[in-house]
This record gives structure tokens, C-alpha cells and sequence, in this order.
């Protein structure tokens, strides 16, 4: 995995400030992640125990003293995202009744972001939920990556920072070159527009659409493409990629239209399913992801190039437990 520099200008280390207040902890979701933070921040990770008892029940430990810290709690709510909700939940109690001083949740992934409105008659709005039982359990704070839906930030009773991944793999691929390419980025749908906009900006290249429509769940249909990506490369980017048939029926439209080459991006690799390997029978020639979920040996596969999101995360947090801006970070970013 390539080295990865800092996001924006980092503020004073721990160490250097002698900060001995902050306190990170993980739960199981994606321990590898939480401790890449831990050594960007230059801090030791939390001890604290999470198993689980013969009947399935969660058990968590706090195996130190969290009096009076404001604690960071790393856990993204991604497969098994039930298990790992309740995890949160409990350790989120866990720390409020050992009197931390604030407790702020980190999910690199909010899982249940795609159940965010109410489309059908008797439908829950299930991102409300979630929102709900964190905020009541005891979170101070909320930081989430690259948000299905903008208006979940509004859904929670307490301050949430919302982070973007974008500049991340905008930096990536100008330094693959791509930025120096006859390229075009693509949204692979109407909702993700804003997303592809801020790419194509900080890459200097054109957008383009795909219309799509989806007459049920895991299905999709290509209705249109709005742009010219004639002789071009393709840069494809979505906030999750799940089956990887949007991506890929995308792609074979591309391609069909004259595309020279596609290319994948997403912040959340889900990749459900069969899905890497239906990606790398694709014509997509690569596919570009962070690990804001962990994705396991079985799953990697030659075209996959995972980011890592612990910069971004560990600068956050940084600021966060300063009182330092954290939305300047993406001044630049739209």
C-alpha cells in the first residue's frame, strides 16, 4: 500500500503536547484501522475487552480507568452491522457510567445509511433509529466518512462532523497519473453528482451522468448518459460500492458509448456477496477503495487498491480534542 501524507496541515501530536486526556478504544468492527489511528495520532491504543458470552450476548470490558477523558470510540457499523451496533451501544454505556468526560463516536462506516427516507407505505427510516439510540446511549459526539444521505447528519441530537474521502483518492490518482489523462469522471448516478463534481474539480476534468433506475433492490437499469466520454478514460465514483452491479453495468455502458478505459472509486467497500470477483471478471481495470470496512484475504483480489482513511481520521480527532476547525480540512472541497 502506498505511503499516505497527511490531510490539510497537522496539528501538534499528542506527544507533543503532552495531552494525556485523550484515550482511544476500538471495538471488533475493524481493529487494523483504529490502530493505524492510534500510530498516526502517536497515542496507545485503549484496553478494553469485547467477546462474547456462550449464549451470544456482547461482554464488554473497559480494562482502564476513563475518568474524566474524552474518549474516541473506533467502530464502523458494517457487517455484521447488527452485532456491531449493539457493540457500540454497549461500549457507548460502558464509558458513560466510568464518568469519561465525553465520549465521541468515530464510524468510519454508518451502516443502515441507505434506509434514510420513507418511500413506501409503512416503511421505517431506520438512519433515524440509529441515530436515535446512539445520541440516547451516551455520545457526545458523532464523526462519520462520506455519508449516504447529507441529511443524516441532521437525524442525531448531538454535533457530528462529517469527513470526505474524496480528497484522498483524488490524491491518488494524480499521483498515478490520471489527472495528466484525456479522463472524465463519472457519478453513476443523479444522487451522486455533488460527489463526482468535487472530483472533476480537484482533477480538472469534465463530469459525466449515468440515469439509472433501480425497479427493485440489487437491480439496475441504464435509462441514459449525460456527457461526452468518447476515447476517454472513465473515472467512476460512488460512496459505496455493495453487489457491484451499478459499477459494472455502468461500465459496459461506458464502454459501448466509446470509453477507452473505466476505472472504479468508492469510500466504502461493502462488496457484498460475490461482488470482488464479479469486479475483477468485469472490463472495469481497476477498482479503487479505502478501509473504512475491513475487507477480508478472500475478497482482494489484483484489481483492488485499498486507501487507508486513518489520516483523515486521526486529524480529526486530533482537532476534535483541541477545539481546532475540523471543516477546514475541506476548504478546497466542495
Amino acid at each position: 500500500m502506498a505511503k499516505q501524507e497527511a490531510i490539510g496541515e497537522r496539528v501538534t501530536t499528542m506527544a507533543e503536547n503532552g495531552f494525556s486526556s485523550l484515550k482511544l478504544f476500538t471495538g471488533n468492527s475493524n481493529p487494523d484501522l483504529a490502530y493505524k489511528i492510534a500510530e498516526y495520532i502517536g497515542v496507545e491504543m485503549g484496553r478494553m475487552t469485547c467477546t462474547k458470552f456462550s449464549d451470544g450476548e456482547i461482554r464488554v470490558q473497559v480494562d482502564e480507568s476513563a475518568r474524566g477523558t474524552d474518549v474516541f470510540i473506533i467502530q464502523s457499523t458494517c457487517d455484521p452491522a447488527n452485532d456491531n451496533i449493539m457493540e457500540l451501544l454497549i461500549m457507548l454505556d460502558a464509558f458513560r457510567r466510568a464518568s469519561a468526560k465525553s465520549i465521541t463516536v468515530v464510524m468510519p462506516y454508518y451502516g443502515y445509511a441507505r434506509q434514510d427516507k420513507k418511500i413506501k407505505p409503512r416503511e421505517p427510516v431506520t438512519a433515524r433509529l440509529v441515530a436515535d439510540l446512539i445520541s440516547q446511549t451516551g455520545a457526545s459526539r458523532v464523526v462519520a466518512c462520506d455519508l449516504h444521505a447529507d441529511q443524516i447528519q441532521g437525524f442525531f441530537d448531538i454535533p457530528v462532523d462529517h469527513l470526505f474521502l474524496g480528497p484522498t483518492i483524488a490524491a491518488y490518482l494524480r499521483d498515478e497519473g490520471y489527472a495528466d489523462m484525456d479522463a472524465v469522471v463519472v457519478s453513476p448516478d443523479v444522487g451522486g453528482v455533488a460527489r463526482a463534481r468535487a472530483m472533476a474539480e480537484r482533477l480538472g476534468k469534465p463530469l459525466a451522468i449515468i440515469a439509472k433506475r433501480r425497479p427493485e433492490p440489487g437491480k439496475v437499469e441504464i435509462v441514459e448518459i449525460i456527457g461526452n466520454v468518447e476515447g476517454k478514460v472513465c473515472i467512476m465514483i460512488d460512496d459505496i460500492i455493495d453487489t457491484g452491479g451499478s459499477m459494472i453495468q455502468g461500465a459496459e455502458a461506458l464502454l459501448v458509448r466509446g470509453a477507452k478505459d473505466v476505472i472504479a472509486t468508492c469510500t466504502h467497500p461493502v462488496f457484498s456477496s460475490n461482488c470482488t470477483q464479479r469486479l475483477q471478471e468485469s472490463p472495469i481495470s481497476r477498482i479503487v477503495c479505502t478501509d473504512t470496512i475491513p475487507i477480508p484475504k478472500q475478497k482482494e483480489v489484483s484489481k483492488l487498491t485499498v486507501l487507508s482513511a486513518a489520516p483523515l481520521l486521526g486529524e480529526a480527532i486530533m482537532r476534535i480534542h483541541q477545539n481546532v476547525s475540523v471543516s477546514s480540512l475541506f476548504d478546497d472541497w466542495s
